[in-house]
């Protein structure tokens, strides 16, 4: 892939891997439709540089995605990346939960139906461009789950195998999958031990980006999935664990 001159529509856009991404290509030269909920936190983004273009969207809400999906047809039909990262997790049991269906329906819109809404409905525009790709953020849960998590695990399963087959029937627009492991950022206040940074997991896409590498394993999501071929309860022990 060409890592400059494009055009990138971003969810999640500011915070964690989704604001290390729009930073990492605007530094790289390109333009970045930033999208995210939090208005103050977009227009912060957008002060840094007039490559930055901010859209204040819900994703789990239709509405929010049909007008963004209207801005993109109207001002923006260049656009050539679409990156799905926006995603939420929430730990809890089935048998305690109190709020279990709304959490349900929540991580389901967010992490699994809002990425593939999306991608459906700027798939025309993509298909216009000449460098065009798609690129989805997974989870090394999504290999291996872990106990805490049953839904936040499916969601991204469901994105993993996603990206596997609309890469086998996609000729033009190339499909990307980051794979990160663990990664220290507000979602993750209070989880677990060795996180990597944002930074550093956007570092290694980049260059297997630039690359042409469609599966992209991050860190020790390299191990756990070598593991995972070679004895799976030994990898789901692992996550359970924790480690």
């Amino acid at each position: 892939m060409q890592l400059t001159g494009n055009k990138i529509l971003i969810t999640g856009a500011t915070s964690g891997i989704g604001k290390a991404l729009t930073l990492k290509f605007l530094e790289l030269d390109n333009q970045i439709i930033a999208v995210g909920r939090n208005r103050d936190r977009l227009n912060e983004l957008a002060s840094m540089s007039n490559q930055i273009i901010p859209f204040e969207c819900d994703v789990s809400q239709t509405t929010d995605l049909d007008r963004l999906v209207t801005f993109v047809e109207q001002k923006h039909t260049d656009t050539n990346i679409l990156i799905n990262n926006a995603g939420i997790q929430y730990n809890y049991d089935f048998e305690q939960e109190l709020h279990l269906i709304n959490k349900i329906e929540y991580e389901v819109e967010v992490n699994l139906l809002a990425p593939l809404k999306l991608t459906a409905l700027l798939w025309p525009i993509l298909q216009l461009q000449p460098n065009a790709a798609l690129v989805n953020v997974s989870s090394g849960l999504g290999i291996v789950p872990k106990m805490q998590a049953p839904v936040y695990c499916a969601t991204k399963a469901g994105i993993h195998i996603f990206s596997k087959a609309l890469r086998d029937q996609s000729d033009k627009i190339r499909i990307f999958e980051i794979i990160p492991p663990l990664v220290d950022t507000e979602m993750t206040k209070g989880r677990g031990k060795g996180k990597i940074s944002p930074e550093k997991l956007v570092n290694e896409f980049i260059r297997a980006f630039g690359k042409d590498h469609f599966e992209i394993s991050i860190g020790k999501v390299k191990l756990l999935k070598l593991i995972n071929r070679l004895s799976p309860a030994l990898a789901e022990k692992i996550m359970n664990r924790g480690v």
